[in-house]
């Protein structure tokens, strides 16, 4: 599903450009469940964008679905997020001005599906999430967990092949995380590949692979045979 070979990333802030990636090799399989952690600096959120094609690298190639990532306009990266990737996020980034119901369905927006679709798969989601009784709350009616819920069911909404979640427990108390965590693990339990960046190692724990970013390179990557 996702092959990186060799990938660098430089940032250039000032007269040294900052070498943020230093060679990352990494093969994701189609239906993995994977956490990404590494200490900060270490190249976990650049990775991400990179994944996310949020971002562009120097060196290396990205292959994605059977896809070679490249030097794609916006346009073109835009297309391709909208078509195989869905993003969840730890600060949520719901629209403060839309409902649950209308954050949940933008993704469709994007791809033209119409006002009816829309709105019938965006509730057919949130029920999915367990929000069916939230549907016309505004962002700042839900709690912590109920806007990541929202966030998923957004994430989900056009049919995604890879889930990228970044730090989707971070912002949330322990219950909570574990709450968010058993509905990650049923998505994934539906076929969906799903990529967690974290720093807990709890959450972690409860993937199938952990691959240990350090000083821009994986480090080590190794599988869980307990992982539920």
């Amino acid at each position: 599903m996702i092959t990186l070979h060799d990938i660098h990333k430089y940032y250039r802030t000032g007269d040294q450009p900052l070498h943020v990636l230093k060679g990352v090799d990494l093969h994701i399989r189609e239906g993995e469940l994977v956490a990404i952690m590494g200490s900060s600096g270490s190249g976990k959120s650049t990775l991400l964008n990179i994944l996310g094609v949020l971002d562009s690298f120097d060196r290396g190639t990205y292959t994605l679905a059977g896809q070679a990532i490249g030097n794609l306009s916006e346009t073109d990266s835009a297309r391709l997020r909208n078509r195989l990737l869905g993003f969840v996020f730890q600060s949520f980034n719901l629209l403060p001005f839309k409902n649950a119901a209308e954050n949940v369905a933008l993704p469709l927006y994007y791809q033209g599906v119409g006002r009816k679709e829309r709105n019938y798969r965006a509730e057919k989601f949130l029920d999915m999430v367990g929000l069916s009784d939230r549907k016309t709350f505004m962002p700042n009616q839900l709690s912590g967990g109920q806007k990541q819920r929202v966030a998923i069911a957004r994430a989900l909404v056009a049919g995604p092949k890879v889930i990228l979640a970044d730090e989707p427990t971070g912002a949330l108390d322990s219950k909570t995380t574990q709450e968010i965590m058993a509905l990650l693990k049923e998505i994934h339990s539906r076929g969906n590949t799903l990529i967690i960046v974290t720093h807990e190692q709890d959450v972690a724990n409860q993937t199938e692979r952990q691959i240990i970013l350090k000083d821009g390179m994986v480090a080590t990557s190794h599988t869980q045979p307990q992982a539920a």
